[in-house]
């Protein structure tokens, strides 16, 4: 009973004591907060008069500059002899037309005769047919008609000050403008003509985004610009341009200076801090209950949302995504619903971290998350699987989305340059996508799935998109048989070889040297591809040991043919690894080969992995003398900051510039600086995939040092190309493979 009592007393205080307090309260606030919005209101109309003043007499200053720019030209001796007495083209382009434009802003200028016949029409700088003139030929004939009607010119020495032109606002061609016509006269008064018959200068300044800007830039209006429609937005002011007939030319709209509203926003907060400490003590005392309620409320969410989201990006993680997939997934089956899953890895993501940090690595994530979503929008889901690694869940009623033109988007996207403390990272992406098929399909599956038409899309080249499709399955099971056969092979001698294909000197074709190619034949399956193999044996750690071979199998050539470039690819795994210099020197001891007839092929990637023990080994090898060449230049990023950063011997032109080689072609002229760098670097150049003596040709103009493809030779054994050497006494001219 007392309980309930002292409810209904707390209720009666509040009632009695506190509600005339807050009724009062909020009476003066309103009372103070109207007076202060009514003062606002008409402060800020006040400057909006002020600025519609200001604009009307920039416009018409503008007017009148243009008669005194006409008077610059017309009012001359040598205007009038080079225009009328004998008509001067260039000099009327130069003086008039292009003096007009340069520096004094006309977009269109116009020489009439005296019957109004154009002689001379400048658009932009640039000499017109005189059939343009048409656009603004009315404007002009009703200006000229004004001015020939005008009173007897001035003196000569009022002229200069007091112009006498004709001006008006028109459109040209819709475009709002300022047109001004003006007779050319003599400034000496040496020079007589009868009235009426002087010949015209028609000059028009355009109001358009240049002129906008400059007019903000000089008279502080922000944001100002022409347009031909009034639709003004809030917070934006517009003047109204009329021509000398009253007919709406354009309007000029800015945003507006409303320094009652700034005055507001600055003396807001006091007042209604004023009034909110009073009203604090009463909402403190009713609101607390419901504070902790909602705090509590807000802990609960917090937790479920930071359990369900990454916490560097705010996308949902694995957790929260295999959720809603299998969510999805049952949905699917039982609403039909078109259902697509896109798994996404970033291409370098490492070299980013490696060469700008962890936080450079963290705010790329995110910036790649925010790109994600501006494409795909809010219905598809984003989740961040963890590193570099997103998926994306697309479903819709009826028709599936072209999710392909969604992952191109993505991809296009991403490979654009990301700003990260004040460097320029890139990247790419590779994107695997699957199709849920009526078939009911378990998450899982459905991700394996995914998995693989992503490494498909890598083994493909990176940053692109691959659809899955059954046969990938296949795929993938024979990178496994591949893996398995790849290390019975390093174990024996009768299936591994090494094929070499020649190197010429461009000028004389004859054979320098040669470079190592791995070659697998199998019992089983015949000749395995390098593409399909070399992959593998990156991914599996296999690379070290297939390269040992062949750069042994090269030394081995090599030794027994001093002073030929015996040229030998190397990955970037095995360049990384510290024991790799002592690998290679004890091979060059036990061979017997010179260092400096050894030449070792890098790729750009491991430029830009920027390792520390891979430019250790790379300078070591260049101390001890062997050659260091830049295989596939052109395909990667940023390869020419790096060349001064590496020692680099040489650089190897990308087959597909060479393909492409042809006259006129745009590859003539890309090879042609890549060239044309590398002399300057002092770094020789080899074009490899030449093909035809047409590329050969433009090769040989170009200054190429190298020439390599099957225009000359494939790939031939090691007797094969011994006899190749021996014969270097008479140039290479086509050979089989």
């Amino acid at each position: 009973m007392r309980s309930k009592n002292s409810t209904i007393e707390r209720w009666r205080y509040s009632a009695t004591v506190l509600l005339p307090v807050v009724l009062a309260l909020v009476t003066t606030a309103a009372a103070v907060l109207g007076f202060v919005f009514w003062s606002t209101a008409d402060i800020d109309q006040r400057a909006l008069e002020r600025q519609s003043a200001m604009i009307a007499e920039v416009i018409q200053t503008r007017r009148d500059q243009l008669g005194h720019d006409l008077a610059s030209i017309a009012n001359r001796d040598d205007t009038l002899v080079n225009s009328k007495l004998a008509f001067n083209f260039n000099w009327v382009n130069a003086n008039i037309g292009l003096w007009s434009h340069a520096f004094l802003g006309h977009g269109r200028s116009v020489l009439l005769n005296a019957t109004g016949r154009p002689l001379y029409v400048m658009t932009n700088g640039v000499p017109a047919e005189l059939a343009s003139y048409g656009a603004m030929a009315g404007t002009v004939e009703m200006l000229v008609s004004r001015l020939r009607a005008m009173p007897p010119a001035l003196p000569l020495a009022l002229a200069r000050t007091t112009p006498r032109a004709a001006t008006d606002f028109a459109l040209i061609e819709g475009m709002p403008a300022i047109v001004g016509v003006m007779a050319i006269t003599s400034d000496t008064g040496r020079l007589t003509q009868q009235p009426g018959s002087e010949y015209i200068i028609a000059g028009a300044l355009f109001l358009d985004g240049e002129a906008s800007s400059r007019l903000s830039r000089e008279y502080m209006f922000e944001d100002g610009h022409f347009t031909l429609a009034d639709t003004p937005a809030s917070g934006r002011a517009s003047f109204p341009i009329l021509n000398d007939a009253g007919r709406f030319i354009a309007f000029f709209e800015w945003e507006r200076d409303r320094p009652g509203l700034t005055m507001l926003r600055q003396t807001g907060p006091a007042l209604i801090a004023a009034f909110a400490i009073a009203a604090i003590l009463v909402v403190l005392l009713l609101g607390q209950l419901r504070r902790s309620a909602a705090a509590l409320e807000a802990g609960r969410r917090h937790a479920e949302h930071q359990a369900a989201h990454d916490r560097l990006t705010g996308l949902p993680n694995r957790m929260s995504f295999d959720t809603h997939l299998a969510r999805a997934l049952l949905d699917q089956r039982e609403n039909g619903t078109q259902l697509s899953l896109l798994m996404l890895d970033l291409d370098r993501f490492k070299q980013v971290n490696d060469t700008l940090g962890h936080q450079a690595g963290d705010a790329l994530i995110c910036a790649v998350g925010q790109r994600i979503r501006a494409i795909i929008g809010p219905q598809a889901m984003l989740a961040r699987l963890g590193g570099d690694e997103f998926a994306i869940l697309v479903s819709s009623q009826g028709r599936r989305p072209d999710t392909m033109i969604m992952a191109n988007r993505i991809i296009e996207s991403i490979g654009r340059p990301f700003d990260l403390n004040n460097f320029k990272a890139h990247v790419g992406a590779s994107i695997g996508i699957v199709h849920v098929a009526d078939a009911p399909v378990e998450p899982r599956e459905l991700v394996r799935k995914a998995d693989i038409a992503l490494y498909e899309a890598k083994a493909g080249g990176r940053n692109c998109a691959v659809i899955y499709e059954e046969h990938m399955n296949e795929l993938v099971q024979m990178q496994h048989t591949i893996e398995g056969e790849l290390r019975d092979a390093l174990q024996r001698h009768d299936q591994l070889d090494v094929a070499f294909q020649p190197l010429l000197d461009q000028k004389t074709r004859r054979i320098i040297g040669a470079e190592a190619l791995a070659r697998w034949r199998h019992p089983k399956f015949g000749q395995v591809a390098p593409a399909r193999f070399i992959p593998v044996a990156e991914n599996t750690g296999l690379i070290e040991a297939l390269g040992e071979f062949v750069l042994r199998r090269a030394c081995e050539l090599g030794s027994t043919v001093p002073g030929r470039t015996i040229a030998v690819n190397i990955s970037p795994t095995q360049l990384r690894n510290p024991r790799f210099a002592t690998q290679v020197f004890d091979i060059l001891d036990q061979t017997g080969m010179a260092p400096e007839d050894l030449e070792l092929e890098i790729t750009e990637s491991i430029l830009l992995d920027d390792e520390h023990v891979s430019a250790a080994n790379l300078r070591t090898f260049r101390d001890a003398g062997i050659h260091i060449a830049l295989d596939d230049f052109g395909t990667g990023y940023s390869s020419l900051s790096y060349l001064k950063r590496y020692p680099v011997d040489r650089i190897k032109i990308d087959r597909s510039f060479v393909s492409q080689l042809a006259d006129g072609h745009v590859s003539v002229a890309i090879t042609q600086a890549i060239v044309t760098l590398a002399h300057a670097m002092d770094i020789e150049v080899t074009a490899e995939g030449v093909e035809t003596e047409g590329q050969a040709a433009i090769l040989g103009r170009m200054g190429c040092n190298t020439l390599q493809g099957f225009l000359f030779s494939g790939g031939v054994t090691r007797e094969k190309i011994l006899a190749l050497f021996e014969d270097a006494l008479h140039p290479l001219r086509r050979t089989g493979s």
